[in-house]
């Protein structure tokens, strides 16, 4: 399986990049934090590489199969980039964190020595335009309901009433971002060729699991009370 979910959205033409890689079993949107503990050995002798360069970031992708320590994990080839805003040290670890940057595609994956690196395109960024903001307030209303319906069921890491950017790009990024979705889903959302894309497939999802959540809260409900019955 890979992350073909939908044309290059890339720019063939662009530069090849290295860059230090951070496989993750979660996605980073652009705009969006990213908040790190380092142990491993591989990743804090990447972060003192990093610290030396004037912007330091590194990109994040996927983990497809695998776990996030130890290494041996299948990746996606789409990822965003994080640049590095705050490092903390703790006790037997050190604090990152991270803000989503330029999105890019993995064109071939380096030796993982010291720590994983691979060759990248930077991804061809999204445009606003004024006629999708119609789309995208829709698009903030079914995350924001979604979130409030999921909320009754699980513990969210994003509130109903979380604060976006006011920029409409910005936002837009931030509602993939917190949209209580599959991560596939995600995957799609950061693929995606344009913001009209991104927005449809965000308001959709999230609508989808709004739906989905009340249903099985209802499925629950009627367990229970078929127990207490006696059923």
């Amino acid at each position: 399986m890979t992350d073909s979910f939908s044309a290059e959205p890339w720019a063939s033409g662009l530069p090849v990049l290295e860059l230090p890689m951070f496989p993750l079993g979660s996605v980073l949107f652009p705009h969006m934090p990213l908040a790190l503990r380092l142990f491993e050995e591989r990743y804090l002798t990447m972060l003192a590489h990093l610290l030396e360069a004037e912007d330091p970031a590194f990109g994040v992708v996927l983990i497809e199969r695998g776990r996030e320590t130890g290494g041996g994990e299948h990746r996606f080839r789409t990822g965003t980039v994080a640049e590095i805003v705050e490092v903390d040290g703790g006790e037997g670890f050190v604090a990152v964190i991270a803000e989503g940057g330029q999105r890019f595609e993995v064109t071939d994956w380096l030796p993982d020595d010291p720590y994983p690196r691979a060759e990248i395109r930077t991804l061809d960024d999204l445009e606003w335009d004024e006629r999708w903001e119609q789309l995208r307030d829709e698009t903030e209303a079914a995350v924001r309901r979604s979130l409030a319906v999921a909320s009754e069921f699980s513990e969210q890491q994003w509130a109903s009433v979380v604060e976006l950017a006011d920029d409409p790009l910005e936002s837009s990024w931030q509602l993939a971002g917190i949209a209580p979705v599959s991560e596939i889903d995600q995957m799609r959302f950061l693929s995606a060729g344009s913001l009209e894309e991104l927005l449809v497939g965000v308001r959709d999802r999230a609508t989808e699991a709004g739906e989905a959540f009340i249903a099985g809260g209802i499925a629950d409900a009627d367990d229970e009370d078929w127990d207490i019955l006696g059923g």
